[in-house]
Formats: C-alpha cells, structure tokens, sequence
C-alpha cells in the first residue's frame, strides 16, 4: 500500500474505497489488524511523542482524517488522493458487518454512550450481532494502568464474546494506547480507534453539515459549536506554516 510520511508519522494514500476494500480483506483473515486516524493536531502531536508515533506507524491501515494533511501533501507535491475520515471507514465498516453479518464490540463513551450507540446500530443494520459494549471510564493502559483487574474483566469480556469488529473510541491518544497495549490479547479481527464516531451514532452529538464536510471545514463547524477547543485548533495554523517554511516535512 502507498504511503507518505508527515512529520514522520506514516500516512496511506487510500480513498475512502481503497480503505473499505482493505477492511473487508482483514475481516477474512484470521489475525486481529488495526486502523488508527490521525488528523493534523494528531500528527503534530507525535512530532512530540516518539512513542505514540511508532503506534500509529505500526498500524495496518492509517488513513488521512485531517484536510490539513490533504493541503500540506499536496503543497509538497506528495498528493493524497483524498480525505478518508475514521467516521466515514466506520460507517463503511456497518455496512460490511451488516452484509455479512459479522458481530460488532463498542468500547468507550460516558456510561451509557456505548449502550445508546449499539441499540441506534441494530435498529438500522439489524444483521449486525451485538458483541457487547462497555463505557471508556475504566482502569487501564490508556491513563496508566496496565493489567488492572477492570482491564483484564473487560478483555475477558471481549473475548467471550467474540467479536470481529471492536469500536474503541477512548479519544486520541488513549485509544491508540489501549489498542497497542491490548492487540496480542484480543480475539478479534479488525480494531479501530474511532474518537467520537460512538457520540454520533449514540445521537448525543452531531456531525458538521455536509457543507461543512465537503468544504473540509468540519473543525470550523466544532470550534463554532465549542469554542473552548480554539488552543487544540491553533495547531491547523502552525502544521500550514510549518508546511510552507520547513523542509523535508513530507515524504
């Protein structure tokens, strides 16, 4: 698969077609396969975090869910081919599920998100199977508790059940964290860290209007709507212009 690097950090050059036809082949192979999806502010915070970097590095599929890595790519004449937004994969991902009837685990949320979610699923892709779901407020490796007994419980949880697909959306970069940390221990086949896709589909937030979406201005719409989040949108400013005075920022 194609790639690019930003700031180090491994980008593939899919389309949200590409990404699909991806997923569908790891849901016949027997070994468990990660997706992660950085935007900008991600990618500018592994610039900072050596560790976090090499996690989403080692994913099988890391999609481009940022316009700022579309603009930067193609200003170093490294062209992506297009956005692909970790709640587009995931809704590509329910409607594979719902196909082929492979079952579904959601991990992460405030306490009932993830139940809100799963009932929301079912009743528009009712050939999905309903895993399981838990609520991201637990002990473990994502805010420094590896192999805690609520960790180990959960993964037992999951096990049990049997997934082929798990949400986790913990938020960057806890879910990366939590998907490392975890992988060799999870039977399953696909993983992806999904941030606020559960909040969407739980129907406690809602996404940016397709204007929005298309002008690729869907952080505009967040930072409109939640005006607290203007220092951890500064960063879109500052990856531009390191984009414009640096070199050998992509590759």
């Amino acid at each position: 698969m194609d790639n690019i690097k930003i700031f180090g950090v491994r980008i593939d050059n899919v389309t949200l077609i590409d990404a699909t036809k991806a997923v569908e082949k790891f849901l016949t192979e027997d070994s468990l396969h990660t997706i992660y999806t950085p935007n900008t502010e991600i990618v500018m915070a592994c610039r900072e975090d050596e560790n976090i970097k090499n996690i989403i590095n080692s994913g099988d599929l890391v999609i481009p869910d940022g316009i700022g890595l579309i603009h930067g790519a193609k200003i170093k004449k490294k062209p992506l081919k297009e956005r692909v937004t970790g709640f587009d994969l995931s809704m590509e991902i329910l409607k594979i599920a719902n196909e082929k009837g492979y079952s579904i685990f959601l991990l992460g949320g405030k306490d009932g998100i993830a139940k809100e979610a799963s009932e929301n699923i079912i009743r528009k892709y009712p050939n999905i199977k309903l895993a399981g779901f838990h609520h991201g407020y637990f002990k473990g490796s994502h805010i420094g508790f590896k192999g805690h007994e609520e960790e180990l419980n959960i993964i037992d949880e999951i096990n049990k059940a049997k997934p082929d697909i798990i949400f986790v959306g913990l938020g960057f970069p806890k879910q990366e964290i939590w998907i490392n940390e975890n992988k060799d221990r999870l039977d399953c086949k696909v993983i992806i860290g999904n941030g606020g896709t559960m909040d969407i589909l739980s129907g406690n937030t809602k996404r940016a209007p397709e204007i929005f979406q298309k002008l690729g201005l869907e952080w505009f719409y967040r930072l409109i709507k939640e005006p607290s989040r203007i220092k951890r949108q500064m960063v879109l400013p500052k990856f531009m212009l390191h984009v414009f005075f640096s070199k050998d920022i992509i590759e």
